[in-house]
């Protein structure tokens, strides 16, 4: 099929290479000119792994090209819809305005037929505006919602061997589920299961899942303060309870929370328009989990300044991490940097480092000081906060860290053996976990 994506960030990007990677003809369309030409010259504008080997594999096909031309989606059958919808500036909800531009821009090249496919995640009721929309103005094209549940660091793979699909489309739209059906003929073929459902409810598959996520998250990182508490183990709750195929133990990581450029702003988008329907417990309950993750961050700066024994003001402190989550290097909303400027605003002397983000934290923070290795980070270091588990940090033993001049390690995502630090004589903290004293 000829396919058009429009918006080649992150998610266009990805899901334009996977598309040709199928075998379609697919054309990325964004309108940073600077952005087109990076990816059609195969230099993909964020880090994830596999991308790059298979944006430079698939533009070698012929099928793969990017531009910032809007008529190049003339003659497309499939159009895409994969603009970033952020948090508007001075509220919760939303902000459309890319979307709505992406549509405005596509409409002169629409021809009767056409399925203009969304895959941003928007608050409910979008779809059904934009179906109407292009309707009035192209009879006979219509729009789908085909919602993403890509993982940061998993986004290839999500993307080509996803656990489901889920196709919405409106009532009188018979065409739309097999046009999907065709896009994505080699992975339905491969099992993967449909569920084709209504526009409204593909709209809330997406900010209902990870609502579910987020609260599980937050759950477990209360249940760290009550662990902290009582003396007990919350990584042992946590492998307890996970037990239970009701639960399981996934996304029961207690630790510094969720961040990033989607789950946030998703869940906090979802609450208002729940709240705009009158479905103010939804609204209520995405608060208070939003509350606890955001707190996970102060309690962070707190375990650190009581390891600095009562003040961090003049101690040298190296932070492990600076992408929001391993196998990235997407530094938006992420708590590792929240702590690190933290730390520095209350007078430590802050050194940060990550295996791929360094360049993206120079950007968004410039006052803190990145350096490029571990061994830089710590050296002097009065304490040691790890905050974002890449593997190469999970791996790290007493030994490799070098040159500290106290052996004191805040392990904020509990990524790390407690009884073999303490054993080479660190002092070592983590959230949930009780303090050696306590422990005893």
């Amino acid at each position: 099929m000829l396919i058009s994506v429009i918006g080649c960030g992150y998610l266009g990007a990805v899901h334009a290479t996977c598309l040709a990677h199928l075998g379609h003809t697919v054309v990325g369309i964004d309108s940073d000119r600077e952005l087109a030409a990076r990816l059609d010259s195969g230099r993909p504008s964020v880090y994830e792994p596999e991308l790059e080997s298979l944006l430079t594999a698939t533009l070698a096909t012929g099928r793969l090209r990017f531009t910032a031309d809007p008529s190049a989606a003339a003659g497309a059958e499939v159009h895409f819809l994969c603009v970033g919808t952020p948090q508007l500036p001075d509220r919760p909800a939303a902000d459309l305005a890319a979307l709505d531009s992406a549509v405005d821009a596509l409409l002169p090249y629409l021809t009767p037929g056409d399925l203009v496919v969304g895959k941003s995640t928007v608050p409910v009721g979008t779809a059904e505006r934009l179906n109407d929309r292009i309707a009035a103005a192209v009879p006979g094209a219509s729009c789908a919602w085909n919602p993403e549940f890509l993982r940061e660091g998993h986004a290839v793979a999500d993307t080509l061997r996803p656990d489901r699909l889920v196709y919405g489309s409106a009532p009188d739209d018979e065409r739309a589920t097999a046009i999907l059906n065709r896009v994505y003929a080699s992975v339905v073929a491969a099992g993967t299961p449909v569920i084709a459902t209504d526009l409204a409810t593909a709209e809330l598959v997406k900010v209902a899942a990870n609502s579910f996520l987020a609260t599980k998250i937050s759950f477990i990182n209360a249940m760290a303060e009550v662990c902290e508490a009582a003396g007990a183990d919350v990584t042992v709750l946590a492998d307890a309870i996970g037990h239970d195929e009701r639960i399981g133990r996934q996304f029961l990581g207690a630790g510094l929370g969720f961040g990033g450029g989607c789950l946030p702003k998703d869940i906090r988008a979802f609450g208002a328009r729940a709240a705009e329907l009158g479905a103010d417990r939804v609204a209520d309950l995405l608060a208070r989990v939003d509350e606890i993750n955001l707190a996970r961050r102060d309690h962070l700066t707190r375990l650190a300044t009581e390891a600095c024994e009562g003040s961090v003001i003049g101690r040298r402190i190296a932070i492990l991490g600076a992408a929001f989550k391993p196998n990235s290097d997407d530094v938006r909303d992420s708590p590792a940097l929240a702590v690190a400027l933290d730390l520095q605003r209350r007078g430590a002397h802050v050194r940060v480092t990550d295996p791929q983000a360094g360049d993206n934290a120079r950007k968004r923070s410039p006052e803190l000081t990145v350096v490029d290795s571990v061994a830089e980070a710590v050296d002097d270091a009065e304490a040691v906060l790890l905050l974002t588990e890449w593997q190469q940090y999970r791996d790290l033993r007493p030994a490799d860290l070098t040159g500290v001049r106290r052996p004191v390690i805040i392990d904020g995502r509990n990524a790390l053996d407690p009884t073999t630090w303490r054993e080479a004589g660190w002092h070592y903290r983590a959230p949930g976990r009780p303090s050696p004293t306590r422990q005893r």
